[in-house]
């Protein structure tokens, strides 16, 4: 059997296989590399979304427990402005139904008690 003689050309040959299967392998272990980040990019989504859920689920009966809560002031708050409307109203009729009277009385009294004196005030007026 016999050997053909190595050229300058097999040699440059050689030399181009064994840098780009380097190349390759390089390139593998960027791929092995990218696959492990985004292996772990997907662990962490997933523990998000499973943390996520539960939380917005909570959130929404936070927000119903709210608006229930917030019916009831506002329930409150209409029970307030109608007894407030309640108690004007009924001080106003008893100022229309004892007041006007009492100050008729009060005149009266008044008047009752300036002619008992008999002018006694008028006196005093004029002497100082």
């Amino acid at each position: 059997m016999s050997l053909s003689p190595v050229t300058l050309g097999d040699i440059a040959l050689t030399a181009v296989a064994i840098a780009f299967a380097y190349l390759v392998f390089r390139l593998g272990r960027v791929v092995g590399k990218a696959e492990q980040i985004l292996e772990e990019t997907r662990v962490g989504v997933r523990g998000v979304s499973d943390q996520t859920v539960p939380l917005i689920g909570e959130v929404t009966s936070t927000v119903a427990a709210t608006n229930q809560q917030l019916a009831r002031v506002d329930s409150i708050t209409t029970n307030v402005a109608t007894m407030t409307t309640n108690a004007s109203a009924l001080t106003s009729l008893f100022a229309a139904t004892v007041g006007s009277p009492l100050v008729k009385v009060a005149a009266f009294t008044y008047g009752v008690r300036s002619a008992m004196s008999g002018g006694t005030h008028r006196r005093r007026r004029s002497e100082r």
